[in-house]
């Protein structure tokens, strides 16, 4: 499947909060308590998806027939989770993949296209994290590669933090 990254603009602000409201939807009901606070996001999370737009850092990801399939924030660096790096790496957020979508491969396809582009461009890493209290979600990342390299403790929760070497 042909994927094409789209850069998420502020006039979509409503519908990034929208996807996460969804995502964290649909994962309640799979009795996980992980991204809840976007049911109903506190100032500081609506700030936080602000300042990704406006840096260009999120993305929708749209098949070859212009349907949006959910989206991605990809950063240059991320020291809330990892602290200073001077290793060039990509940092991965906030993956989501429409409900009707899941189970299609996409988000395998997705991490498999920001690794292609992070190696064209001489990064040496993939970087992300996944909530603790996900079993199965830190679980997939591990089945696409990443090795977890430690924990990070935030008022929300605790994450695992997980790399990919580009090869």
């Amino acid at each position: 499947m042909e994927i094409k990254f789209r850069q998420i603009t502020i006039s979509d602000k409503n519908q990034v909060l929208s996807l996460f409201k969804a995502a964290a939807e649909k994962i309640s009901k799979k009795n996980i308590d992980h991204w809840q606070y976007w049911k109903n996001p506190p100032l500081n999370k609506i700030e936080w998806v602000e300042d990704g737009i406006l840096n260009k850092e999120f993305f929708f990801i749209d098949n070859s027939h212009g349907v949006c399939l959910g989206m991605v924030r990809i950063l240059e660096e991320d020291k809330l989770y990892w602290g200073h790096k001077t290793d060039k790496a990509k940092y991965i957020h906030s993956l989501v993949v429409i409900e009707k979508f899941e189970g299609k491969g996409i988000g395998k396809i997705i991490l498999q296209k920001i690794e292609s582009m992070a190696k064209k461009n001489g990064y040496q890493y993939l970087r992300l994290d996944s909530d603790s209290k996900n079993p199965k979600l830190c679980h997939y990342y591990e089945k696409q590669g990443f090795k977890k390299k430690g924990t990070k403790k935030l008022p929300f929760s605790t994450y695992n933090l997980y790399q990919k070497e580009i090869i």
